[in-house]
Parts: structure tokens; sequence; C-alpha cells
């Protein structure tokens, strides 16, 4: 058995995740306020002059200090009760446009990253993190993500919308560029950066979360294999996080079909079993996720699990890393895989 990596986890922003906003950027600092209307003890930031609910999908299984990680060794300790090796932590408040200024959203970007290498320095090389890229100026984004990368970064964070744009959108490529030439993927997890979507999409008791968050996730894998951006990028690596992986046979069927359509157009690896491995996509599964069945599609060489520590919602269950191990309907073999070697492999650890 190997070790074991938690490929989804996350942290919750709190005041000290903007602490690194100095000089110009300064401006630019959240401000906590408190509705006086609301009959409640909930705090918010106003960013961008918008404002953002803080602390939002909190997880009652773990602790404030752990989540924040304000307590950098409590949380590894935790870790280890949970018998979880390395953690890639992913953002909270980034699930959704938090700017739409890009010098808010480079100065805020900006920050956190520092916040997260900050936590990756105390963290003895087992809190990995996801970058996030100043997207709305990507003329900054070689320098920051490379002070990300020699940071304990091993991923760049994206949502499946960004903006009015998909993510095959040609607007991107110089940054994919710059994830090849940096060896760090892509990391499409749930969420969205279009607010005209969330908005329509969200309703209900959970805010349309499978809508809003979910589906954006999915339809970035369709998208990126239909336009064939991983061709035009051939050592560029790919995460679809957070969304399960029970999707991934249907969505494979569909190119299948659109692909037969298209007048004898080849779609790179699409009509095999490989089209992740091919492709170099990854997908985070769940331990309710028809995993013999989906691993017939996937491949077993292509799948990660998280926990999505710190959240309470319907990805989140903090012990599915070590329910994989224990009560797993594939083998010993395929789990290794799953919580190690692929993990490995996505995020070059």
């Amino acid at each position: 058995m190997g070790i074991t990596i938690d490929s989804d986890a996350h942290v919750i922003e709190t005041d000290r995740t903007w602490e690194f906003m100095t000089g110009p950027d300064a401006k630019h600092k959240p401000t906590t306020v408190a509705p006086v209307a609301e009959q409640s003890d909930r705090l918010y930031w106003i960013i961008d002059g918008k404002l953002k609910a803080r602390r939002t999908n909190i997880g009652g299984d773990t602790t404030e200090a752990t989540r924040e990680v304000a307590d950098v060794e409590a949380r590894l300790r935790h870790m280890d009760d949970l018998g979880t090796d390395i953690q890639v932590l992913y953002p909270t408040i980034y699930t959704r446009k938090i700017a739409d200024d890009p010098a808010a959203d480079f100065a805020l970007g900006r920050s956190y990253n520092r916040w997260l290498a900050e936590t990756w320095e105390r963290g003895h090389g087992r809190l990995r993190w996801v970058a996030i890229p100043p997207l709305l100026d990507l003329s900054k984004a070689e320098d920051e993500l490379k002070f990300a990368k020699d940071h304990g970064a091993c991923g760049i964070f994206m949502r499946g919308f960004e903006g009015d744009r998909h993510l095959s959108d040609p607007y991107f490529f110089p940054l994919y560029d710059i994830a090849t030439d940096l060896d760090m993927p892509i990391c499409v997890h749930a969420g969205t950066a279009n607010r005209v979507v969330a908005d329509f999409l969200g309703f209900g008791s959970d805010g349309g979360s499978f809508l809003v968050s979910k589906i954006p996730v999915i339809s970035a894998f369709h998208t990126l294999l239909l336009h064939r951006i991983p061709e035009r990028f051939p050592k560029l690596r790919f995460a679809f996080v957070e969304a399960s992986s029970q999707w991934v046979p249907h969505i494979v069927h569909d190119l299948v079909r659109r692909q037969a359509q298209s007048d004898g157009r080849h779609l790179q690896g699409v009509v095999t079993g490989g089209t992740l491995a091919e492709n170099r996509m990854y997908v985070a599964c769940q331990t309710d996720d028809d995993l013999p069945y989906v691993l017939t599609v996937a491949g077993e060489d292509n799948l990660v699990m998280g926990t999505d520590y710190g959240h309470a919602d319907t990805a989140s269950e903090l012990g599915a890393l070590s329910t994989l191990r224990d009560t797993s309907p594939v083998g010993p073999g395929v789990v290794d895989k799953i919580l190690d070697d692929n993990a490995r492999a996505l995020y070059a650890l």
C-alpha cells in the first residue's frame, strides 16, 4: 500500500487570507460587515464593491482552526487520524467569481496565493495547493504562477465557465502554455464564474448547486475534448474535481456519437476506453459512484478522490479515502492507483 493523497481538500478563507495585500493592492482588501437588517450573526465581506458571504458551506466535522489552517499542526494531526498523508488544498470563496476589476482580481488572488504559500511552508510538505491565476489579466500569470509553483502549488484553479468564456476559448491558450511549461495541471473545480448563469440556474433550497456548480465541470470536459484542446497542448494535464465520476461514460458516449456525425473528423482517443489517459484528463470520483462501470470507460489510471475537507455538501465525505480502502468494490491495486499513483501523476507530486 502506498501513501494516501486527498485530491480535493479545502480551506475556508479568513481575514488572514487578505493580510498580504500591501502597497497599491491594499485598496482592494475586503472589508468585513454585518448587515443590520439581518437577524443573524453572519458576516460578509465587501469585495470589489459587492457583498460576499463569509464562512459558507462549513462542515461540522472539522474545527474552525483546522479548516481555516489557523492551526496547521492541528490540521496535520487530523490528517493523521484520517489516514491521509497529503492534502491538495482548494479555495472556497473562488467557487464563484468575486471580482470584475482586473486589478482587484489580481490583488485578491495574489494575496490568497501567498496565504497558501505560508500554509505550505508550515505544513512539512503535506499541504499542497492549487493556485489562483489572474484570469482577467493574463499578462501577470507567468510570474504569479512561477511564485506559486516555487511555494508548493501543484495545480491551477479554474471553473468550467469563466465569465463569458468556455475553457476552449483561445483567450486561455497563453495560460495553457504557462501551465505546460510549469508542469502544473489545469484543475476545473465545481463552481462557476458566470454570474448570469449562476443567477439563472441557482434556485431551490440548495441554491441550485447541481446546475450552478457541477454542470460547468462536466461541460468543460466535453468542450475541451470537442474542440481538441488536449491535442493542441499535448503535455498539459486536466483535472475535473467535485462533480463525481458517474457522468464520464455518458459524456464519452455523447462524444462518440458526435464523432460519428462529423464526416470522419478524428477526435483523439474518443472511440476507445482510453479517452482520459490519451488526453491526460483526471476525474475525481466518489465512494458511491458505480466504480466498476465508470472504470470501463475512464480506465484505472485517471481517477482520483477527494474528501471535500472543511465543507458540508453533496461531495463532502470526510472518511471517503478510508471508506474506499475498506469497502471498495474494486481491487486493492485500483484503490492504490486512485489514492496514490494517479494523484501523484496528476499533480506531479
